[in-house]
């Protein structure tokens, strides 16, 4: 144990952390020459295409440093404030964090974040300083800002280019030389905690694990402690680029357990594995239950696929412990589930894996957030859906959740953000200069209010300079309606939404004019209108497909062309009372493009 180091790679987005793993693994030649290229570790499709890591990757490097060979367990981390969850996870399982700042940009919120997280861990933390080869770099200033930061000295703090292999060797050195090994009994009970799953079809639930007492052998008699399920492992092994089989796998190592597991409900993240013979006294620490800021329905588009829908979304729960979901049922959209997710790329990200791995096409409602209503009878309920708010009559209050959102930007800036905050009915709390030119703002916001546009309006009028990170902070009284959306008179609870009364009038009246945009035309008229209760406030028309009947008149008297029209009419009239306005997945998302 003592050659062995557990660490994990934490910074803001795009500041290198992938860029930064490869090298690595590179310089250890974990990886040959035919299988490098860029993003090694990030094996999905959405994550090459987009730049961004999404899941949390564990790799096992060997290094050899002054005539001993020691062995590093690494995981990489996402940087998007919507999969803190994956980092959080991956900061329990390690001992040490490599702190990646972009020389470029200075630190940036989720920094910061991230560095809490792993400072609330006891972990040890070595500051990097990435892309000093850029012309844009600032290292002198930014390596000042780290310093005030985390309290280093300037000359702990290693300088390197991740993309042109500048200093990787002394990162490889400050983590066997500065980050403690694990601490554990190998000769103690097995005590391993779960930290990330996924679903083979072919073997059923892999596990992976990090032993912190004990060791694993193969064909061990096993039991999940929090399920209270007991198996034999089939297989274990150690994480390199595949997973690579192993006899035994000892304490303070990350692996992974294959026991036949075929539902996924029997493994939860966070579980502690024991022996059945002779168990551990206590279980580890698990982690946070997640608080998803964000919800949404999703129904599959053929009604006959929602225990197929089930089935996919518990497969990717395994591989993604943020998602939580339960049933529920629309007038519009008959039997689906209202899931819960940490932002709105979480939730666009979901969409898009159940689209790609599961092959499920699914309808996606409109994202909105969880409110508290108490009623006149002191009944407090948990409102996730408008649908499911009682009449205006019994209710007292309505509460909705707030968070603290820290903003860190240039000053010049700051009126813009601020301008932006103060529309979405944000609270300035503090503001602290950071440097001379970078400012960082604490505003309290109602989350409701940046669940839709808020993020991506801040990156535009910051030219892509702010970052942003935010936590949950409580609740506040809130003057909120429902406003519900009408097709041809029928409500249709799928696209209805709970606002501020100030603003239900505007975003009615915008909300009418793109779903006429996105509605397609039908042979009949269709009224889109938005209402509060029982009082239209907006209303827009999709015009009818028509034919020009009056073309065959030639002349002659007004009243022949006029019988011709009149007829057309009451045929249309007819259609519209047997047809059905079929609303595009679109029209869902149109509220989240309004202002575009």
């Amino acid at each position: 144990m003592k050659n062995l180091r557990n660490f994990c790679i934490i910074a803001h987005i795009d500041h290198g952390k992938s860029t930064l793993a490869d090298r690595l693994l590179q310089w250890t030649d974990t990886i040959s020459e035919r299988d490098s290229r860029e993003q090694v570790l990030d094996d999905m499709d959405l994550e090459r295409e987009r730049g961004i890591t999404i899941k949390s990757h564990a790799i096992q490097m060997n290094f050899p440093h002054k005539g001993e060979v020691y062995t590093l367990n690494l995981i990489d981390t996402p940087g998007h404030v919507d999969f803190s969850y994956e980092v959080s996870r991956a900061i329990a399982a390690c001992e040490g964090a490599l702190l990646v700042v972009d020389a470029t940009q200075g630190i940036q919120a989720q920094t910061i974040s991230n560095l809490y997280l792993a400072i609330g861990n006891d972990l040890t933390i070595i500051p990097v300083l990435n892309k000093i080869d850029m012309d844009a770099a600032m290292i002198d200033e930014v390596k000042d800002q780290i310093v005030d930061l985390i309290g280093c000295d300037h000359d702990e703090i290693l300088a390197v280019s991740a993309k042109a292999g500048i200093g990787i060797d002394e990162v490889l050195e400050a983590i066997v030389s500065r980050i403690p090994c694990p601490k554990g009994d190998p000769e103690a009970p097995l005590q391993a905690l779960i930290f990330d799953s996924l679903f083979n079809p072919f073997r059923g639930v892999v596990a992976y694990f990090r032993i912190f007492n004990g060791s694993i052998r193969k064909g061990d008699h096993v039991k999940f402690v929090a399920t209270g399920m007991d198996y034999h492992a089939d297989e274990v092994g150690i994480l390199r680029l595949k997973q690579e089989v192993r006899n035994t796998v000892y304490a303070g190592d990350v692996g992974y357990i294959i026991s036949g597991i075929k539902n996924s409900k029997e493994v939860q993240v966070g579980d502690t594995i024991t022996h059945v013979g002779r168990p551990c006294t206590e279980i580890i620490e698990g982690f946070l239950g997640v608080k998803p800021m964000v919800f949404a329905g999703i129904y599959p588009t053929d009604a006959d696929d929602y225990e197929v829908l089930r089935d996919s979304l518990e497969k990717l729960r395994l591989n993604d412990a943020a998602l939580s979901f339960e049933p529920e049922a629309s007038a519009a959209l008959g039997f689906g589930f209202r899931c819960g997710f940490l932002g709105l790329l979480h939730m666009e990200i979901v969409q898009e894996r159940l689209d790609r791995e599961f092959d499920m096409d699914v309808i996606t409602t409109v994202p909105n957030v969880s409110y508290k209503v108490y009623t006149n009878k002191g009944e407090v309920l948990d409102v996730y859906n408008p649908s499911g708010l009682p009449e205006p009559n019994y209710i007292s209050k309505i509460e909705e959740p707030t968070i603290t959102a820290n903003i860190i930007t240039k000053s010049e800036y700051i009126g813009t953000i601020m301008t932006l905050c103060v529309g979405k009915r944000g609270i300035l709390k503090n503001q602290v200069y950071l440097t001379t030119d970078r400012i960082e703002l604490t505003v309290e916001l109602p989350l409701g209010e940046i669940v839709f546009d808020f993020y991506d309006r801040l990156k535009s009028i910051s030219k892509g300079y702010a970052s942003f990170d935010y936590h949950p902070s409580g609740w506040q009284t809130a003057d909120l309606v429902k406003l519900d959306i009408l097709l041809n008179g029928e409500i249709v609870d799928a696209l209805s939404a709970l606002i501020t009364r100030n603003n239900a009038y505007d975003f009615g009246r915008r909300f009418c004019e793109k779903l006429k945009e996105f509605i397609p035309r039908q042979q009949y008229d269709v009224a889109i209108q938005a209402a509060i209760g029982a009082k239209i406030i907006s209303r827009e028309t999709v015009k009818a497909l028509r034919k020009d009947v009056t073309a065959k008149c030639y002349g002659g008297d007004i009243t022949r062309k006029r019988k011709l029209l009149e007829k057309q009419k009451k045929g249309k009239k007819r259609m519209r009372q047997i047809g059905n306005v079929e609303v595009p997945q679109k029209a869902f998302l149109a509220v989240l493009k309004l202002d575009s």
